[in-house]
């Protein structure tokens, strides 16, 4: 028998003129070996490409992902591995396709990491709390991974 594939039907079309989004990242759960949060941060973005829409995607990592946000020395102690962050090409991706990505100060302090243990372009703000309810009040929408 052969199973002739048929195409999804979008019941619920949407295209978005603007987006104000603010990832608020936790934990890191997966889509295979893929962090879900990185997939749907890549997905808004090709969505944002194709509808040419105004944008502004802010990923906050916190608590238990923060380590995502270390380059390969400062993974390896955290983690006690050789092997570098595996992480770090996809947020580089997410910086390419605009995303202002931000660690949480206060995860840091906790962990004793420096500005000079983080991948480049990492802003570090107060802490998570804070900056997404600071996002929130300016109208962004959150987004809890």
């Amino acid at each position: 028998m052969t199973h002739i594939a048929e195409a999804l039907r979008i019941d619920i079309p949407v295209k978005l003129d603007e987006l104000r989004i603010v990832f608020s990242i936790s934990a890191l759960a997966f889509e295979g070996d893929l962090p879900a949060s990185i997939f749907h941060l890549q997905l808004i973005t090709g969505d944002i490409a194709d509808w040419g829409a105004r944008s502004d995607v802010i990923a906050v990592f916190h608590t238990n992902a923060g380590h995502v946000m270390l380059h390969d020395d400062a993974y390896n102690g955290e983690r006690h591995i050789s092997t570098g962050n595996p992480y770090k090409s996809l947020v580089t991706d997410l910086v390419v396709r605009g995303v202002r990505v931000e660690l949480c100060g206060a995860t840091a302090k906790a962990h004793g990491w420096t500005n000079k243990d983080l991948l480049p372009d990492i802003a570090v703000n107060t802490d998570a709390m804070a900056r997404t309810a600071q996002l929130v009040q300016q109208g962004f929408v959150k987004i809890s991974e």
